[in-house]
């Protein structure tokens, strides 16, 4: 049972890896085509249409898949301040109702984010032959991560003992 707890946790952490380094490529190359569209504009006075639209894309998937990354190595956003300071059972409840809670919302946005994708798939971004809902395709990547990601954690929660608070 060990092993198998292992290897998850083994593809957790790939998968959170290859999030961070999807994302920040996309940071690199957002800076790219920003540098690029100032160019064209200020010094060649010829401003292109794609790079908003590119520069859109580029954000939503950093942005994204660094979210989904932070869930998986426990950096996200959270109150933990009161859950350090409750009893061990209660800090345990607490921990495994923001992961039920990061779970949902990880779930809401891959859902939602195929839907909009759907939707939006048939009609063309202005400026570039991108569809017009490309955007939301990293928002259901990352959403179906996080998800992932907190389950696999909630499950560990039930495994693993809690540890006593240091004061």
């Amino acid at each position: 049972m060990q092993k198998a707890s292992t290897s998850v946790q083994s593809v957790s952490d790939r998968l959170a890896r290859v999030a961070l380094l999807i994302g920040g490529a996309a940071l690199i190359a957002l800076a790219l085509v920003e540098a690029w569209q100032v160019f064209a504009r200020y010094v060649l006075n010829d401003s292109p249409g794609w790079t908003e639209p590119v520069a859109l894309l580029l954000l939503n998937t950093a942005m994204s898949l660094g979210a989904a990354a932070a869930v998986q190595q426990r950096a996200h956003f959270g109150f933990v301040v009161l859950a350090h300071a409750a009893p061990l059972a209660l800090r345990r409840f607490l921990e495994r109702f923001s992961l039920l809670v990061v779970a949902s919302l990880g779930g809401v946005l891959a859902a939602g984010g195929v839907a909009l994708l759907a939707d939006g798939w048939s009609v063309a971004q202005a400026g570039t032959q991108l569809p017009q809902s490309v955007g939301y395709a990293p928002m259901s990547l990352a959403g179906a991560l996080m998800a992932g990601f907190a389950l696999q954690q909630l499950i560990a929660t039930f495994r693993t003992p809690a540890a006593p608070t240091v004061n």
